[in-house]
């Protein structure tokens, strides 16, 4: 038993613990081209919310990684067999039913740890604050925790070489051969503001993408996976030690000399 984890937790040990700090990982279910399983985005968060709770509760942390909830926004992805969408509506009244019991209970920080590119939680969060003001609600991205193009080569956002080689360090035996991958090819748009980034419209899947990968896989490697998995792991954990360090109501810096 990981005394930091809910799931493998029980009522003896739980009702004598103090909790400081809740974290809820939030990842997919979806295609990741031809050669990741649908939920690579769960396997992938549920292993580093745990490394990263398991280093910060080495360091006396009273944390608990809550069950993971395993599917996201596809909302692009309609026509994409077994893609599971949640609408945002959706996530916020999931959201809203966690935090009410964390706030009832006196556990007033909150971490959501995304593992979907999808997923938008900020402006749930926005809502949420205004619903539960005695919280500290924060939210990352794990793929935006340390900059991944110091441990990989080929651009891209989904099953590329990034979550391929992390794939290749935590579930190896669920990465089929990388010569069946599709290269991940990404068609972009014809309007400018969104090719260059200062415009934004949903990416319609299918249109963009023929084998749902977007970044070519091919490069990937088990020892890129396991220097980048290591990297946010810890960066995370000192994420997880500042918040239950911090007091909730003293946490922004003095401006006086």
């Amino acid at each position: 038993m990981r005394p930091y984890i809910l799931a493998e937790s029980n009522w003896q040990t739980v009702k004598e613990e103090e909790t400081e700090v809740a974290v809820l990982p939030w990842g997919a279910t979806e295609a990741h081209n031809y050669h990741l399983p649908y939920a690579t985005d769960n396997y992938q968060i549920d292993a580093i919310a745990a490394e990263a709770g398991k280093i910060a509760w080495e360091k006396g942390i009273k944390l608990k990684i809550l069950p993971n909830i395993p599917f996201g926004v596809n909302t692009g992805q309609a026509d994409i067999k077994l893609d599971i969408n949640l609408f945002p509506s959706t996530q916020l009244a999931i959201l809203s039913d966690i935090l009410q019991v964390l706030n009832r209970q006196g556990i007033y920080k909150f971490i959501l740890l995304n593992g979907h590119g999808g997923n938008t939680f900020k402006p749930i969060l926005r809502e949420l604050g205004l619903k539960f003001p005695k919280m500290l609600l924060i939210t990352t991205n794990f793929f935006e925790v340390v900059d991944k193009y110091q441990f990989f080569e080929e651009k891209g956002d989904h099953a590329d070489e990034m979550e391929t080689s992390l794939m290749l360090h935590l579930m190896p035996g669920l990465v089929s051969d990388l010569k069946e991958a599709g290269s991940g090819k990404e068609r972009k748009s014809k309007i400018t503001g969104i090719r260059e980034g200062w415009a934004w419209a949903e990416r319609q899947w299918s249109m963009v993408s023929e084998d749902t990968g977007i970044g070519n896989p091919k490069k990937a490697t088990k020892e890129k996976g396991a220097q980048f998995f290591n990297a946010v792991c810890n960066k995370l954990a000192e994420l997880f030690v500042e918040v239950s360090e911090v007091e909730i109501d003293k946490r922004y810096d003095s401006t006086e000399e």
